[in-house]
């Protein structure tokens, strides 16, 4: 995997870059869609490559190893085989899934064992483990395993799993060195940036990620219900250290407003449930604002869904069908706004770049702010 710079904001941190893997390009700063497990929840291929237009998508190391496992991977070819895209994957480890997830867990030096969601059977995570379940779903870009602690995390507790997290990357970064990809292509070790809130611990993590030379390097551990303004801090602490020539990856964020305050901070890449998940839920973020399709208000307005939208559902259906199809419970509702919510999602870090490269990132960005936190 490569990546280049391509521009620098003068006025920001904001960048536009290319990252280049064996299954293509991925033109940054970059929305991900999640596809836990191996399918971004109602949405076809088709869907994602014609409407959403997305550029790389996640798996989830955790579901999968679990159902449908390495094995029914393995055999399959691996997980772009597996479910038919063939463009960059990313998988993360699967760390956060077991710390959040999972009810029951023992934490050692060693790993973790936890309890399966699905049928509470006993399974073990060490590193090792999880880098090998890593080339086994043969994602271009895998993330390394870390201890995700809870935002409310005391000082002592968070060093304490900083000082794991760190040793566990060391483990992971052997055991990557010592195997080889699958399936005929190369694959991409990220690390992870910890420390919850504490910027000596954040500072620390991000000295020791730098020192690991890796093709990008992650930012973990925010947005577990810290305040915005204190996670915009921890970002600006860790990007002050972390490489400019490597891409960087906000974790698990977030919100339009979220990306954009990430993006003039130097992150490149984002990934979040939250456009599908909140379009499930009948919210549908645009370039206007945040609509709640269930309102009233939208029972009678045959107006196109978005008209400023880029999917074809936005043209194509009005808002008073939607609204209709969700107080009916309809699972075409999920759909159409799951395709809304992403392609929006992916057009807006696109615009990002493009006033990124035009150099007037900064003024652009304080307008989209003020709009797309609009309630409509």
């Amino acid at each position: 995997m490569t990546f280049e710079l391509q521009h620098t904001d003068s006025k920001t941190n904001a960048r536009a870059g290319l990252i280049t893997t064996d299954h293509g390009k991925i033109e940054t700063p970059i929305f991900m869609p999640v596809g836990t497990v191996g399918s971004v929840k109602g949405l076809t291929v088709r869907d994602l490559k014609e409407e959403v237009k997305a550029q790389i998508i996640l798996g989830n190391t955790y579901h999968l190893y679990l159902r449908p496992g390495t094995e029914i991977l393995e055999k399959a070819g691996g997980l772009h085989k597996f479910n038919g895209w063939d463009k960059p994957i990313l998988t993360d480890s699967g760390g956060f899934q077991v710390f959040s997830l999972t009810g029951i867990r023992k934490l050692t030096e060693e790993g973790c064992t936890f309890s399966s969601h699905l049928d509470g059977s006993k399974h073990m995570f060490t590193p090792e483990r999880v880098m090998d379940i890593e080339r086994s779903i043969g994602a271009d870009i895998i993330m390394a395993l870390d201890e995700c602690p809870p935002g409310t995390s005391d000082y002592a507790y968070a060093k304490k799993s900083l000082g794991l997290t760190h040793r566990w990357l060391d483990r992971c970064f052997k055991r990557f060195n010592e195997t080889e990809p699958l399936y005929g292509y190369n694959q991409s070790l990220f690390p992870i940036v910890q420390g919850c809130t504490f910027k000596d611990l954040r500072r620390e993590s991000a000295e020791f990620i730098a020192s690991k030379n890796a093709d990008g390097n992650a930012i973990g551990g925010l947005a577990v219900g810290e305040p915005a303004e204190v996670m915009y801090e921890m970002i600006e602490v860790v990007n002050e250290i972390l490489p400019k020539e490597k891409p960087r990856y906000l974790m698990g964020v977030g919100t339009p407003a979220n990306l954009l305050e990430g993006i003039e901070r130097g992150i490149d890449m984002f990934d979040c449930v939250m456009p599908t998940r909140n379009g499930r839920n009948a919210c549908l973020f645009t370039s206007e604002g945040i609509m709640n399709m269930r309102n009233r208000k939208w029972a009678d307005d045959f107006s196109p869904i978005d008209p400023n939208g880029t999917a074809s559902v936005d043209l194509f259906y009005t808002k008073a069908y939607l609204h209709h199809l969700f107080k009916a419970q309809e699972l075409l509702a999920l759909e159409i706004a799951s395709i809304h919510n992403l392609a929006f999602y992916l057009w807006l870090v696109g615009e990002a770049r493009k006033h990124i490269m035009a150099g007037d990132f900064s003024s652009w960005k304080e307008m989209m702010v003020r709009r797309v936190t609009n309630r409509l």
